[in-house]
Order: C-alpha cells, then sequence, then structure tokens
C-alpha cells in the first residue's frame, strides 16, 4: 500500500476536525477525496504530509511512519495544496532550479528540463512567475512537486478558479501522471472525479460516510431514488400521485409542476401516464434523472 490511515482523529481546542478516519490506497491508484468546506479534507491531507501531527491514530505513507517525519518520508511525497505558494518575482526555471537544489538533486539541471516538458511549460520557463495566467501557475506548482520523483502526489483542489480549457488541460495531465504514481485528489468539481478517479472517498464532518470504487458509484446510486419532473395542463392532487407503486414522494414545485422521487427499480413513467388519461390530464412534459454523483454528494453530506 502507498498510504495506510488509521483511525486518524484531529482537535483543534475542543473542535473535533477528524474523527477516526481510516483508509489505504494502493500503489498506481487515482483517488478522489470529496466533502464540503470544512469537512476535513485538507487537514487529513497535510497529516499525510507531515505538516500536521494528529491527536490520535497513525499514517504511513511507503513503509515509513508520520511517527518519524525524516527526509526519506517526505522524499515518498509531492504536494500540490490548495492555495499554490510560489515566489511570483522569481523565474519558471529558476524557481524550479532552487527547488531540486532543496532536495539535492544530482542531476537538477536535466531534471528541470523533463519537468517542463512534461507539465507544458517550454513557452513560460523564461517568464516571471507572476506574469504567467493561473492555469499555467498550477502547473509550475505540479512541476514542484514532481521534481523529486516521488511514488505518492497530493494535490488538494488542484483546478479550483480556472477555466474550462485549463481545467481539461490539468485534468489531463494528472491522469498521465497517474499511470505510474499513487495520486490523491481533492475537488469539488464532479465531472472531474468521473474523469479520472478509479475510486472515491466522501468525508463529511470529520468522518467517512462513503468509500467506493468509481465503477459501483451507480450500485451506490442505485439504492437511493431516481426524481422525474413532470408538467401538466392542470393541477392534481399529490396525494393520489403518491398512491402509485414505487413513488415515494410528490412535491408540487410550481404551478402545475411536479417532482416525483421513485424507487430505481421500478421504472413509474407508464403509470403516470395512465393517471393522467385516468384524471384527464394532458402531460405537457416529463423528465427523467437518477441522482447522480453530485446529487449522491447532497445527499451524503447536506
Amino acid at each position: 500500500m502507498s498510504i495506510v490511515v488509521k483511525g486518524i482523529e484531529k482537535k483543534f481546542g475542543q473542535q473535533k476536525a477528524l474523527d477516526q478516519v481510516s483508509f489505504d490506497i494502493k500503489s498506481g491508484e487515482i483517488v478522489g477525496f470529496l466533502g464540503p468546506n470544512g469537512a476535513g479534507k485538507s487537514t487529513m491531507m497535510k497529516i499525510i504530509t507531515g505538516l500536521l501531527t494528529q491527536s490520535e491514530g497513525s499514517v504511513d505513507v511507503c513503509g515509513h511512519s508520520n511517527s518519524d517525519i525524516t527526509k526519506e518520508y517526505r522524499r515518498k511525497i509531492g504536494y500540490l495544496p490548495e492555495h499554490n505558494p510560489l515566489y511570483l518575482d522569481m523565474y519558471v526555471k529558476e524557481y524550479l532550479q532552487m527547488v531540486g537544489g532543496i532536495y539535492k538533486l544530482p542531476n537538477i539541471k536535466q531534471k528541470v528540463e523533463e519537468m517542463i516538458t512534461l507539465t507544458g511549460l517550454e513557452r513560460e520557463q523564461h517568464k516571471v512567475i507572476g506574469s504567467l495566467s493561473k492555469g499555467y501557475r498550477q502547473r509550475v506548482g505540479l512541476a514542484q512537486a514532481l521534481i523529486h520523483d516521488p511514488e505518492v502526489l497530493i494535490l488538494d483542489e488542484p483546478t479550483t478558479g480556472l477555466d474550462p480549457n485549463q481545467i481539461l488541460e490539468i485534468r489531463n495531465l494528472i491522469t498521465n501522471i497517474g499511470k505510474e504514481k499513487t495520486v490523491m485528489l481533492s475537488t469539488h468539481i464532479m465531472q472531474e472525479v468521473e474523469a479520472i478517479c478509479e475510486r472515491v472517498i466522501i468525508l463529511n464532518r470529520g468522518k467517512i460516510v462513503a468509500d467506493s470504487p468509481a465503477s459501483e458509484l451507480n450500485e451506490l446510486k442505485g439504492e437511493t431514488e431516481v426524481i422525474i419532473q413532470v408538467e401538466l395542463d392542470k393541477e392534481c392532487n399529490t396525494s393520489d400521485l403518491e398512491k402509485i407503486e414505487g413513488i415515494k414522494l410528490v412535491e408540487q414545485i410550481a404551478v402545475n409542476h411536479y417532482q416525483i422521487k421513485s424507487d430505481p427499480k421500478k421504472d413509474v413513467r407508464p403509470a403516470i401516464f395512465q393517471f393522467a388519461v385516468n384524471n384527464q390530464l394532458i402531460i405537457l412534459g416529463m423528465t427523467r434523472k437518477e441522482l447522480g454523483l453530485e446529487g449522491l454528494f447532497h445527499q451524503l453530506t447536506q
């Protein structure tokens, strides 16, 4: 295992930020680490990287315990924090050479060239970091996190504030990096998780509320409900609609417009059509949607 987390608790005074958090991540996995603001995601990531110490529990990264943060422990991890700390008055190449020097890399010039190529910074390498767009600053941040060739990459909100094109570029870059490294990725963008993550861990109020392979998320969603929205030509009695087998709840959300929550194992649309016929109603529109990852996230963390 690349990362093994057991029974982690973290308290800030009387507030418990993490409560008995346990999980492990295998080598080569790309894991989405999700949760609302204040759930404890960044705290957990900082504990893994050694920037914070836990109140209880243990963390092991590539066979090294965070109870004794050594140079070898830190070399196993590349970290891009949510607020990417860069020296804005330094040139891109100059900055990466400095980072390589901190790690005492024997072949700094070669490694800097490799990182510039890997992160697509060829055209920007001679520019001052402060003059770069946010997308390219994120690339510089990824380059510094990767320059010492870590086995584990921790990315905290790597696409926050980027435009759609920049998000796609960084997403593709992370996907390529994940072919060779273990990646733990924190984000609020559900499409990003669905596109690149093999597994999803959802944290809420300091506790894990879901931990599932991405391929099994549909099954997890299927255990919840399906939403159907129906627009009729005139008002109907919602209690009569709720008598239809498979319908859990009916809410009137606008004039003659109803939202129906139903059992995902039964398609209730034919019964809704028959209900309309029997009650001399005309269906002006009907849409069906499954809960989806965004809805699942909301349900687990609201």
